[in-house]
């Protein structure tokens, strides 16, 4: 991992900025991460299904789907790992490198780690830095802990917009049903989900899971991965790094030009240092060899040089050893170094008899909530055994009765036939203005509506069956002749939908005015 190649400014950020660092990243790269990923997510779609299918159990379908979801959690890693420190990689290299890439930790991210909520922080850990055993364990602990609150939200933030999505891309059928027909359609959307739904309708349901998945979880890898980032920032001190190698960068090559430049000083300085030193009658003689006598004039010379130079600053001789050990003394010239660890201090006789002392009442209360503590479920299952054993002759009969054998099967027994409904008066607009005036609206609403549909019925020339739904009789008026008669009932079931299931009941102009409308419709003395 080369950190001067960086593409993204590594700083110190908060976690919730480095979530959205990571975020960014996966808008900025959205093709090369969704293009590997429905490569990879459509064939594992068609098989986890097609086994499903074959088994008569699609619901396992979903859940596989669910479960094997963090394998390709890899891709969107993959890409943001490589366009971090350098170039975004192709499809071809991000689906050729699914093949031997982050496999081993596989196993432990889909069994034991499966529901870890800190699974996009600790994941980067496991794929880019090739760790294993207790070490990996270490390193996962270590960067995890500071941002683990935040890995679990985003966990079950995740999980929150999953379910959203997959709500909101079944609810998207509802929007192209007709208003008139909604309520209807919603009974019966929710029915062939919840009643025995077909295998198309469960297809569709695990298609749905599958993009909601698909959309969410390169955002989660992306916010995980931010957080690696900023940690490693944290702990490691990559800013500094960056910039340290940057001003490097800048200054070696000044610093080799500034070296030269020393160098030639140096030996021009030198030169005619030495020619100045050198016998000006006889350049070119032979070397001189120095005899014990001469060495002893040149060092007595040399004292007597330094005395005069430093006569009144020369230590005695008594004085030589303290300045050694002072310079010894000095931490910059000494090689050792100070390290500091914690030990635990050892209990001195004072401090075991200080413990020992009674500290009164607030030990008594302290032993006893330890007691509790420890022995806290023993006694809940004591309380449990003893409330049941109280209350034995409450539950006990009735116990007993439902583990005893079934009785026999008794006769049958066949009730009467439910009455048909009442026939219509032959008055029915008088009829149904009378149950109108003493308060019994929603029956004098119900009385019209039953009136249209009979004549509805008989104008269209068509058979309802028992039961009939408002809209299986919407559906049966479009066959009336007549486009007054066909909007007539149709305001009727409208008003009658309206009293029947959202309570709203219309004021007596309204009442007044539907039976004025549907009176000359369908033939009613008014």
């Amino acid at each position: 991992m080369h950190v001067e190649s960086v593409q993204v400014e590594l700083r110190p950020r908060t976690a919730w900025e480095a979530m959205e660092l990571g975020n960014a990243l996966v808008r900025r790269h959205a093709a090369a991460i969704w293009g590997p990923w429905l490569a990879c997510a459509l064939p594992l779609f068609l098989a986890v299904n097609a086994a499903a299918w074959a088994l008569d159990r699609l619901w396992l379908a979903a859940l596989a789907l669910w479960w094997l979801a963090p394998l390709l959690d890899r891709i969107p890693l993959f890409v943001l790992s490589r366009a971090v420190f350098g170039a975004a990689p192709r499809m071809q290299q991000t689906l050729a490198a699914q093949l031997r890439w982050g496999w081993r930790p596989m196993l432990g991210v889909l069994t034991w780690r499966r529901f870890s909520p800190w699974r996009a922080v600790a994941l980067p850990v496991a794929l880019l830095e090739g760790l294993t055993g207790p070490a990996l364990a270490q390193r996962r602990r270590l960067l995890v802990d500071g941002v683990g609150g935040h890995a679990l939200l985003l966990a079950l933030v995740g999980l929150m917009f999953v379910g959203v999505l997959v709500l909101s891309l079944v609810s998207l059928v509802l929007l192209f049903v007709p208003a008139e027909l909604l309520s209807e359609s919603a009974r019966a959307m929710w029915a062939l989900i919840t009643q025995h739904p077909p295998r198309w309708a469960q297809v569709l349901g695990n298609l749905a899971l599958w993009l909601a998945i698909g959309l969410v979880a390169p955002f989660q890898v992306g916010a995980g991965f931010g957080l690696y980032l900023n940690r490693r920032t944290q702990l490691e001190a990559w800013d500094l790094e960056i910039a340290f190698r940057r001003l490097r960068a800048r200054i070696v090559p000044a610093a080799s030009t500034f070296a030269v430049a020393l160098l030639a000083g140096l030996l021009l300085a030198a030169g005619p240092s030495q020619a100045q030193q050198a016998p000006a009658d006889d350049p070119l003689a032979p070397t001189k060899t120095w005899t014990p006598e001469d060495r002893d004039r040149k060092t007595d010379a040399a004292a007597v040089s330094l005395q005069d130079v430093f006569d009144d600053q020369l230590a005695p001789e008594g004085d030589f050893g303290e300045a050694v050990e002072r310079a010894y003394a000095d931490p910059l010239l000494d090689h050792r170094r100070i390290e500091r660890r914690w030990k635990p201090k050892a209990r001195d006789e004072a401090a075991r008899d200080r413990s020992a002392l009674d500290p009164g009442a607030f030990a008594a209360i302290a032993q006893a909530i330890a007691l509790i503590a420890e022995y806290g479920l023993w006694i809940v299952f004591g309380l449990i055994v003893l409330a049941l054993a109280l209350t034995a002759r409450r539950w006990w009969p009735w116990m007993r009765d439902g583990l005893a054998a079934p009785d026999e099967a008794s006769e049958i027994v066949v009730d009467a036939a439910p009455p048909l409904p009442e026939a219509l008066p032959d008055d029915l607009v008088t009829t149904a203005r009378t149950l109108w005036r003493a308060g019994q609206r929603r029956r004098a609403l119900a009385l019209l509506y039953r009136g249209s549909v009979e004549a509805m019925a008989e104008r269209a020339g068509v058979t309802l069956v028992p039961g009939a739904t408002e809209a299986q009789c919407l559906r049966a008026s479009r066959r009336l002749p007549d486009v007054g008669d066909r909007d007539a009932f149709a305001g009727m079931v409208r008003v009658w939908q309206r009293a029947a299931y959202g309570g709203r009941l219309p004021d007596d102009a309204g009442f007044e005015a539907l039976v004025a409308q549907l009176a000359p419709r369908f033939g009613w003395a008014c």
